[in-house]
């Protein structure tokens, strides 16, 4: 199985980051805005990634954000969840205390990443 996306010659959110330590606040609100419609989609579709952090967002030619690495997501109907998955910076309270989880994961990691 092959996934094909879209080059991002943006690169990686991170390496942008690591360059600027920190974005304008109209970049960061574009940012978090375009995340938050990508994650609502993927959760209407059951999707859920459970890997949101820097290193799994890319920037498109346009600036624009771009959800990758879907390594750890679940494609599910059943909206629980028990597996220890992700990056322990961006783990939410209940994968932590090894409780059953749902897409909500996905917007701890959101919030996580823009605090």
């Amino acid at each position: 199985m092959y996934l094909v996306i879209e080059y991002c010659e943006g690169g990686e959110l991170y390496r942008e980051l690591t360059k600027k330590s920190c974005f304008s606040e109209r970049q960061s609100a574009a940012y978090v805005t375009q995340l938050a419609e990508a994650l609502l989609y993927c959760h209407s579709k059951n999707i859920i990634h459970r890997d949101i952090k820097p290193e799994n967002l890319l920037i498109s030619h346009d600036g624009s954000i771009k959800i990758a690495d879907f390594g750890w997501s679940v494609h599910s109907i059943s909206s629980r969840r028990d597996t220890l998955c992700g990056t322990l910076d961006y783990l939410p309270p209940e994968m932590v205390a090894g409780e059953s989880h749902d897409a909500r994961v996905d917007n701890w990691s959101l919030g996580k990443l823009f605090w």
